[in-house]
């Protein structure tokens, strides 16, 4: 069955802003708290507030960006949410745009895929309590964590395209997506995955869609909020190769057609409650465990207390 988890929709600047999300995960049946890569409050320390201000709930980091830390300090940070929140978290990571890459690492990776294959071999050695020794391309560790218990930590990587796909198969316990319509998951993501899986010979990793979406209303345009909530992706090009994969027609330089294009798409959902819920069991009939209400545009537009109200409305239509 399909769990339904909530997006922190915008970058917090101070850490109680955080509340009334957990909050909803913990008074809701949402399965778990979401924060993507933040570069105000750090998610691994908004997590651990507002598990000290009484919201201890399941939490998923989507995704933290590898060159920011060391895959030690990675796996020190993701089981110091476990301890702190007693509640099991999925540590979820990316290579990051170039841009990144070259800024805080000197040069780009040549290969995302073997940047990404090491630090997710390492963390995941770590987190088990081994002794890691790698001496790769990019990773280098010769270190242990020391052991203690804690809740469960998953690690996922964030996957637009099959060969990184694939690679989440081998190594991952979740694929993570963000903007990917429904059929594209089905008919490229999870058979790629299936591939990756069966080549490891290990279970097939869940599927975790970040989906963006915002309820119909006589004073919204739903491209406006499409755009409001995508067009910094709509201008990547990993991002225009995935969506025209999807079958979407994005011209990559008109940002508001392709934010139109988007909802036409279904990869920005949009309708009354009922459409909501009836386009949201598109992505549980496609095999994805795990569908993230990502409301980034509502809060753009509206705020965060209209995004919260967003949030609450469709998680009890679809209870």
């Amino acid at each position: 069955m399909t769990t339904h988890s909530v997006l922190i929709p915008f970058l917090p600047t101070r850490p109680e802003q955080i509340l009334p999300y957990a909050g909803l995960v913990h008074w809701t049946q949402a399965h778990r708290l979401w924060q993507g890569q933040s570069l105000m409050v750090e998610p691994h320390q908004g997590f651990v507030h507002a598990a000290g201000a009484g919201f201890r709930v399941p939490t998923g980091l989507g995704v933290t960006l590898m060159p920011l830390r060391h895959p030690y300090e990675a796996a020190l940070q993701a089981r110091s949410v476990a301890l702190a929140t007693g509640q099991p978290v999925t540590a979820g990571f990316g290579p990051g745009a170039p841009s990144l890459q070259q800024a805080l690492r000197g040069a780009p990776y040549r290969s995302p895929l073997t940047a990404a294959r090491e630090y997710l071999t390492a963390v995941r050695g770590l987190l088990a309590g081994e002794h890691v020794r790698i001496d790769g391309d990019y990773v280098t560790c010769d270190a242990q964590l020391a052991p203690f218990p804690s809740a469960p930590v998953e690690i996922g990587l964030g996957v637009l395209r099959p060969a990184m796909a694939r690679l989440a198969g081998e190594v991952a316990d979740v694929a993570i997506t963000w903007l990917t319509p429904a059929a594209y998951l089905r008919d490229t993501v999870l058979p790629a995955l299936r591939e990756g899986a069966a080549k490891a010979g290990r279970p097939v990793p869940r599927l975790t869609a970040m989906v963006p979406l915002a309820l119909a209303r006589k004073d919204r345009t739903a491209g406006e909020i499409a755009l409001a909530s995508n067009s910094a992706h709509l201008g990547l090009p990993h991002y225009i190769d995935m969506l025209r994969k999807s079958g979407i027609g994005i011209t990559g330089t008109d940002r508001a057609l392709d934010a139109r294009a988007l909802v036409e798409g279904r990869g920005f959902l949009s309708g009354d409650i009922t459409e909501l819920v009836a386009q949201l069991k598109e992505y549980e009939e496609a095999g994805v465990d795990e569908v993230v209400l990502n409301v980034t545009g509502v809060a753009n537009c509206y705020g965060p207390q209209a995004a919260s109200e967003e949030l609450r409305t469709i998680l009890s239509a679809l209870a």
